[in-house]
């Protein structure tokens, strides 16, 4: 079974109930990144969403 890659926006913003979940990594970090940039405003880079907020499930 494939794993694949979450991320739970709840993790980081308490109001906000966005998931992604992709089996491919760069896809999920992206998607990640691209909604907390226009949903939230924040700027996260690539190291920071995969070491903080990224699940591998």
């Amino acid at each position: 079974m494939a794993r694949a890659h979450k991320l739970d926006c709840e993790s980081a913003a308490n109001d906000c109930r966005f998931i992604v979940q992709s089996e491919n990594e760069a896809e999920a970090v992206e998607l990640a990144r691209n909604h907390m940039k226009k949903v939230h405003g924040q700027d996260f880079s690539d190291d920071e969403l995969r070491t903080d907020y990224l699940q591998v499930v």
